[in-house]
């Protein structure tokens, strides 16, 4: 083993400054292997479904990175282990967490998680950090604005790059979903991107849909256009303390006159604007106490478990129709054709109708 002192050091440092240089003899001696990992492209289910198991959060983060991953070689692994452990999901409470950029939702998750942890309850965070359309890269910093929460035993956070899906949502949230409620966690937040883009694929999967708001962040009608209010069960006036409480408060009065105006999102449920300060700590009680109202009269109605069914077709849909194009896609000659066929629409030398119509006909398919 070598020493050598590294380009700069403080000055007076002494030896912690170092740098040592390991020969990959003396590395493979202090090496662990992971119980659920026997080598570099296997993974040990049964060792996965053990620790999801008895809730080892170690174990939870390499399930959700092997079903997370785009390896072919994986899938069929991710996809038996989602179907042992299944038995033991469906428990929790899905909760979808959406809002304005600047509203606070991770500063809100923080606290919120905190405060339902304190009340007994188990909390994981799956955060969707938002992918560059240029480079791809996700910065998935939600786990560093969380680091309270992130520190509690009984939470887990998970921070995944939304990878262009629609809604903010990363591909494999659904499926990370089902490992969190199979590993223990009563309580599931789904943070999405912003309401930046449509949120309808959030909505689809979790039994209640909050929109995170701030005074000043724009006028009734403004919600109303976006959309995103027509998906919201509660609405939450954060950052109502200090100087902005009035604000908040006549915030809070505007979304509830708008809310007249709207179709709820829930049959049987008149969505509600409620005030917190995620900072303070304030309000987070009564936010719980409606999030338990609305699960116990959606589970009365029967609108709960009906909910629930639909939002597996609609994940059913979605997945045959990804399926169907890789499979179209997959086919000999199939892309080299359509990239043509594009760039014959892009270049105007082609109608764009007609260059689909080829293409399907390309397929074998009906046209229009």
């Amino acid at each position: 083993m070598s020493k050598r002192k590294p380009e700069w050091i403080p000055e007076g440092a002494g030896p912690e400054y170092a740098s040592r240089v390991m020969s990959p003899k003396a590395a493979n001696t202090i090496t662990t292997k992971a119980p659920w990992r026997k080598s570099r492209s296997k993974y040990d289910l049964d060792a996965l479904q053990a620790g999801i198991l008895r809730g080892d959060r170690a174990t939870l983060s390499r399930a959700i990175t092997l079903i997370e991953s785009n390896s072919p070689s994986h899938f069929a692994m991710g996809q038996e282990l989602i179907k042992r452990v299944l038995p033991h999901t469906g428990s929790s409470t899905r909760i979808g967490i959406t809002g304005v950029p600047g509203a606070g939702k991770s500063t809100f998750i923080e606290s919120f998680g905190c405060y339902l942890i304190s009340q007994g309850k188990k909390v994981a965070v799956l955060a969707i950090d938002p992918s560059s359309s240029i480079s791809q890269g996700s910065i998935l910093g939600d786990k560093t604005r969380m680091e309270k929460l992130s520190r509690n035993e009984h939470s887990f956070i998970r921070p995944s790059p939304s990878s262009g899906v629609l809604g903010g949502v990363a591909r494999k949230t659904r499926e990370s979903m089902l490992l969190c409620e199979a590993a223990g966690y009563d309580t599931i937040l789904i943070e999405t991107v912003g309401v930046g883009q449509s949120e309808t694929t959030v909505r689809s999967m979790v039994d209640i849909f909050m929109l995170i708001q701030i005074a000043g962040a724009g006028d009734e009608l403004q919600g109303i256009k976006k959309g995103i209010m027509e998906l919201s069960d509660l609405i939450i006036v954060n950052k109502a303390d200090g100087d902005n409480i009035q604000a908040a408060k006549m915030a809070k009065a505007e979304l509830d006159h708008a809310l007249h105006y709207i179709q709820p999102s829930t049959k049987g449920w008149q969505s509600q604007t409620l005030l917190c300060s995620a900072l303070e700590g304030t309000g987070l009680d009564a936010i719980s106490d409606k999030i338990d109202e609305f699960i116990a009269n959606t589970k009365k109605s029967s609108m709960f478990l009906t909910r629930r069914k639909d939002q597996v077709l609609h994940w059913f849909d979605a997945l045959l129709d990804e399926a169907v194009l890789a499979a179209i896609y997959g086919r000999a000659g199939v892309k080299e054709r359509i990239s043509v066929l594009r760039n014959e629409a892009r270049e105007n030398q082609k109608p764009v109708v007609l260059a689909v119509q080829e293409a399907l006909e390309e397929l074998k398919l009906d046209g229009y």
